[in-house]
């Protein structure tokens, strides 16, 4: 048994803390990989999260074949490989022949082996604790004064600590020598808003204007009351519509969620009209490719209502992505919430680059997929209204 090989079968077990292989050998869809433990039905498995350029995958290998596994993506498809246990790391760079260097280091000393619960749902770290007290969590009825969380609002916790990992996950595109603006569109009672806030400005220590918008006057009133009792002075609540929001001239994120139907679209808009730096953007109830969607070879399958309807979401925002991918951003769809908690789980991630390269190709594409699905978008027609009016009419049958 080579020492690779001795290595894996030392370390899958419930004691593994992380093991991420990544820097692909040759190219391939899957970029990076990162391997944890846990306990499904009372058996050990082994989950790979599968990264590609815009989303996630995951798969689980039983315990037995999970060495055979790692070891041919080791020496074939990947150049580095970390591994962490309780008391030991390890380093595995792989050369282009699956030759093998391994640099061990002694952690022992640094912290005691991390004895998890590895069940599927094991209770996690978040950004906003549980156990700690955030006082707008306890006005907004998701935490007692003593910090545990209501039991009905557990899905409520988790999507608010979900949502502010995508945040963290892009705090270095934004700038920290000057003041940012952000704007939570249809923020509803503005637990995001609040927590957003709270993360930033509080925990973080950015300078952040930030405002949120909605259309119901005694939401925002209730919201502008609890701003001032926290004294949070650099946010406030607004009543207004999407389309029509001109209170500001310059934008660093824009946020959304559940914005329903095309108002996700005039949010998406007002994001790239003011070059804002980030997009997060959680999609709700598209209707408007529903109405229109039609395709003679996949009219068998469009004929039953609910898959129709997925389908017409899941198109929707892949035409939303390559539409932010046309105006400069890199773009990500990804898993926000587990399709067991909702099913409006796809979170809209663009991050500005400014680069257009392809430009014309990416739109040659993007038309062509509106004519396979017989549809276009309120987004494209905000976007590109010269390129519509030319186009009047290349949608039809």
């Amino acid at each position: 048994m080579d020492k690779l090989e001795g290595i894996l079968n030392h370390v899958l077990n419930w004691e593994l803390l992380e093991m991420t292989l990544s820097n692909r050998k040759c190219p391939g869809d899957i970029k990076k990989i990162k391997v944890r433990p846990v306990i499904i039905k009372d058996k050990l498995v082994f989950q790979a999260a599968q990264y590609t350029q815009t989303q996630v995958f995951h798969k689980n290998i039983e315990e037995d074949q999970a060495a055979v596994w790692m070891k041919e993506l080791i020496q074939n498809e990947f150049k580095q490989t970390q591994i962490k246990t309780g008391d030991k790391e390890y380093t595995i760079l792989s050369g282009k022949k699956g030759n093998v260097t391994v640099k061990e280091r002694n952690t022992a000393g640094c912290a005691a082996a991390d004895k998890r619960n590895l069940s599927h749902n094991r209770k996690k770290t978040y950004i906003l604790p549980e156990g700690t007290p955030v006082p707008f969590l306890v006005d907004l009825g998701v935490m007692t004064p003593e910090g545990k969380i209501v039991h009905s609002k557990y899905d409520k916790y988790r999507q608010i600590n979900r949502f502010l990992e995508f945040i963290q996950d892009i705090l270095s595109e934004l700038p920290k020598d000057r003041p940012l603006t952000m704007i939570d569109f249809g923020c509803g009672k503005s637990y995001l808003t609040f927590a957003m806030y709270y993360y930033l400005n509080i925990l973080m220590g950015y300078s952040v204007h930030m405002i949120g918008l909605d259309l119901k006057s005694d939401v925002i009133r209730h919201c502008n009351e609890l701003r001032d009792k926290y004294g949070y002075d650099q946010l406030e609540f607004i009543h207004g519509d999407i389309a029509d929001f001109e209170g500001t001239d310059a934008v660093d994120m824009v946020v959304t969620l559940h914005a329903c139907d095309t108002a996700t679209d005039y949010a998406l808009y007002k994001a790239v009209k003011w070059n804002a730096k980030v997009i997060l953007s959680v999609p709700c109830c598209q209707h408007e490719l529903n109405r229109q969607i039609k395709n003679n070879m996949l009219e068998p399958v469009l004929q039953y209502g609910i898959l129709k309807e997925r389908m017409a979401a899941l198109m929707t925002d892949g035409l939303r992505g390559q539409l932010l991918e046309i105006m400069g951003y890199r773009t990500q769809l990804l898993e926000f919430i587990d399709m067991e908690h909702t099913p409006k789980n796809i979170l809209i991630r663009g991050v500005k680059t400014g680069r257009t390269e392809n430009r014309g190709k990416r739109m040659d594409a993007f038309k062509s997929c509106m004519q396979a699905v017989n549809g276009d978008l309120t987004l494209y027609r905000l976007l590109f209204p010269e390129i519509e009016k030319e186009e009047e009419g290349s949608y039809e049958e």
